[in-house]
C-alpha cells in the first residue's frame, strides 16, 4: 500500500498546483463522478484509492488502467476537500486548440473572461453542457480549467465538452465571428435585456466577465450586443454562475427543434 512518501503519490501531489499541472502536463479528478467521467472518456492514467473506496466502487475501477492502493494519510494530501472521498485519478489535460474547440458548426458557445473563482467557472461550464453548448473557452486571465475546485464543480462536464485556452481575449471574439457566432456580452448594466433582445436563436457566444468588475469597456465595445438578465425582484444582482445559466438557457430554448 503506497503512503504519502511514496515517489508516485508525492507526484500526484504536486498536481494539486497550478504550475505541478502546468509542468507534468496532467491534473487529478476526485471523486466517483469525475472518476467514472475520465475513465469513460480515456484520460485516465493512474487511480489512488483507499481500501474502503475501493470496495465501494469496485465495478467502476475495473475499467482503470492502473490502480493503486493509498493510506489515509495519502488520500488527505491528494485532496481538495474537507472530507477526501479516498479515490482521486491522474488525468491527461483536457483542453483543445481554439480553432478545434470552434470547428464545424458551432451554435452555442460559452466564453469565460477574466474569471477568477474556480468554483464559478465549473459551475459555468456544467451549465453549458447541461444546455447543450458545442464548447466553453476560458479567456484572458481566467482561472485553470484544471483547478481542483473547478473540476469537481463541473461534476464531470469538462470532459463532455471541448474546451479551449486562450489568453487573448480578442482573439477569442474573433474566432468566434469567424465560426459564424454573434457575440452577445451579458452585462448587469446594458440598456438591452433578455426579453426583447434579437436574434438569440442564431448561433452565439455568450461572453462572461469577471465576478466582481464585469467585462472590460473594451471587451463590451468588441461585442455585437450587450445584453442584461431582468431583475424583477429587490436583488441587487445574480451572481455569475446563475446568470450565465439564464443566458444560455435562453439561447438553447429558442434553439429546440
Amino acid at each position: 500500500m503506497f503512503t504519502h512518501r511514496t515517489p508516485r503519490v508525492v507526484a500526484a501531489r504536486r498536481l494539486t498546483t497550478r504550475q505541478g499541472r502546468d509542468e507534468a502536463g496532467r491534473f487529478l479528478a476526485e471523486g466517483a463522478q469525475a472518476v467514472s467521467e475520465a475513465l469513460r472518456y480515456g484520460r485516465v492514467h493512474e487511480v489512488f484509492v483507499t481500501e474502503a473506496a475501493a470496495a465501494r466502487h469496485a465495478d467502476l475501477l475495473a475499467d482503470a488502467p492502473r490502480v493503486s492502493l493509498i493510506n489515509q494519510r495519502a488520500a488527505e494530501l491528494l485532496s481538495e476537500t474537507v472530507s477526501p472521498q479516498g479515490l482521486v485519478a491522474v488525468c491527461d489535460p483536457v483542453t483543445v486548440p481554439l480553432e478545434t474547440a470552434l470547428a464545424g458548426t458551432p451554435r452555442l458557445v460559452a466564453v469565460l473572461a477574466g474569471i477568477a473563482d474556480p468554483g464559478n467557472a465549473g459551475t459555468v461550464l456544467r451549465v453549458a453542457d447541461a444546455a447543450g453548448a458545442d464548447a466553453v473557452v476560458f479567456a484572458g486571465d481566467t482561472v485553470d480549467v484544471h483547478n481542483g475546485k473547478c473540476v469537481r464543480a463541473s461534476t464531470g462536464s469538462l470532459f463532455h465538452v471541448p474546451v479551449a485556452r486562450e489568453r487573448d481575449v480578442a482573439a477569442v471574439l474573433t474566432a468566434c465571428s469567424r465560426a459564424g457566432l454573434s457575440v452577445v456580452a451579458a452585462h448587469g448594466h446594458a440598456d438591452e435585456d433578455l426579453r426583447s433582445a434579437p436574434g438569440l436563436a442564431e448561433p452565439t457566444a455568450w461572453l462572461f466577465g469577471n465576478e466582481a468588475h464585469g467585462l472590460p469597456d473594451d471587451v463590451l465595445a468588441a461585442a455585437d450586443r450587450v445584453v442584461k438578465v431582468p431583475i424583477y425582484g429587490k436583488a441587487e444582482s445574480l451572481n455569475l454562475a446563475t446568470a450565465a445559466a439564464v443566458c444560455l438557457y435562453a439561447s438553447a430554448l429558442r434553439n429546440e427543434p
